[in-house]
C-alpha cells in the first residue's frame, strides 16, 4: 500500500497542480540538444543519430522512464546553409504516457568566429492517461468518482506542438536559447483542460585546452524554467584524446551526477550517467541510470569523377 500511495503522490505532483507536461530532464544534456533546441540541427556539419534512455528513481513504482531518438544533418537547399532534424520522445511517469514526434528546420549563418542556427520545430504530441487508483476503505477516503478534476478512465489526446531556438557554436564555445511547447496547446480531456506549459532553456559550454593537448576541460550549464519553477545544472567534463571522458554534475537541490563515456570506434560514442538524488526521494530509490549512444558521420558531397595520371604514360 505504501508504494501505491507513492504513485498517487507522484501523479498529483506531476499532473494536477501545474496543469503542465513537464519535459523530461536528462543528465547528459550536452548530447541531447536537438530535442530542446531546433537551432542545433546541422551544427556538427555531419549526419548525427543519437539515442538516450533514462530510468529515473529505480525501485520507485511508477517512476519516470524517458527515451529520446534524434537525427539531424546539414543541408544546402538552393545553396542556403541549413540543418534538418527529426526527434521522437517517449516519456512515462505515473499515469502519464507521452509520445511526441517533431521535424526541425534551422537556417544557419556565419557570425563572428562561428555559426548561428535559427530553428523551428513542428510536430504532434500524444498524451495518454491510464489511471489505476487505490483508495483505502475507511470513512476518511472517498472514491474519485464525481470529482471534476480527477480522471477515472483511460484517455488519449493528440495536440499540435511547436518549438523555437537559437544555437551559436564556435570551435570552443556553444550557447543555446530555446523554448518548447511554444503554442501551449490545450489538452481537452473529459475532466479538465490542462495545457502544455511553455518551457525555456539556456545551455552553454566552453572547451578549455590543457597544456597537454590530449586533455580538455569542458564546463557547461543548463537552466530550465517554465515561468513558475526552475532547474539549473552545472557540469564539468574532462576528455582525453577526444575518445574518453568523465565528469561530475550538480543539479541544484536535486542530485549529484557522475558521467563517463568513450568513443568505441570512429564516429560511435557511448555514455553513461548515474544520478544520486540529494532530496528526500533517496529514501525510496537507489538512484537514476541514463544511457546514451550516438553515431556521427560525413557524406562526401563532391562525387565528380577524378582523373589520375600514371607515370607509365607520361
Amino acid at each position: 500500500m505504501k508504494k501505491q500511495t507513492l504513485i498517487l503522490i507522484l501523479f498529483l505532483v506531476i499532473e494536477l497542480p501545474g496543469k503542465t507536461q513537464q519535459d523530461p530532464i536528462f543528465s547528459q544534456y550536452m548530447y541531447n540538444q536537438m530535442s530542446i533546441n531546433p537551432g542545433y540541427a546541422g551544427s556538427n556539419d555531419m549526419i548525427c543519430i543519437t539515442g538516450l534512455n533514462r530510468q529515473q528513481w529505480v525501485g520507485f513504482k511508477g517512476a519516470p522512464s524517458s527515451t529520446v531518438f534524434q537525427a539531424n544533418a546539414p543541408v544546402k537547399p538552393f545553396g542556403i546553409s541549413s540543418g534538418v532534424g527529426l526527434t521522437l520522445i517517449s516519456d512515462q511517469a505515473g499515469f502519464n504516457n507521452n509520445l511526441s514526434i517533431s521535424a526541425t528546420y534551422a537556417y544557419r549563418l556565419d557570425l563572428g568566429n562561428g555559426k548561428l542556427g535559427i530553428g523551428a520545430s513542428f510536430g504532434f504530441l500524444n498524451q495518454k492517461l491510464e489511471p489505476e487508483w487505490y483508495i483505502p476503505t475507511d470513512d476518511y477516503h472517498q472514491q474519485p468518482s464525481g470529482d471534476p478534476l480527477i480522471p477515472e478512465n483511460n484517455e488519449s489526446v493528440f495536440v499540435f506542438d511547436m518549438g523555437f531556438g537559437l544555437y551559436y557554436k564556435t570551435d570552443a564555445l556553444y550557447v543555446g536559447i530555446s523554448t518548447t511547447h511554444l503554442n501551449e496547446a490545450t489538452l481537452k480531456y473529459t475532466k479538465g483542460t490542462p495545457f502544455l506549459k511553455r518551457h525555456y532553456y539556456l545551455t552553454a559550454g566552453y572547451i578549455f585546452q590543457m597544456p597537454n593537448p590530449l586533455f580538455e576541460i569542458i564546463p557547461s550549464v543548463q537552466l530550465i524554467s517554465d515561468g513558475s519553477t526552475s532547474s539549473i545544472t552545472f557540469n564539468t567534463n574532462v576528455t582525453y584524446n577526444k575518445k574518453f571522458w568523465g565528469g561530475v554534475s550538480y543539479r541544484a537541490g536535486s542530485a549529484v551526477v557522475g558521467l563517463i563515456g568513450l568513443q568505441i570506434f570512429n564516429g560511435v560514442r557511448f555514455g553513461y550517467a548515474y544520478e544520486f538524488p540529494t532530496s528526500d526521494i533517496i529514501k525510496s530509490t537507489s538512484g537514476s541510470h541514463e544511457f546514451m549512444i550516438s553515431y556521427c558521420f560525413s557524406v562526401a558531397s563532391d562525387r565528380t569523377a577524378k582523373k589520375y595520371k600514371s607515370i607509365r604514360f607520361l
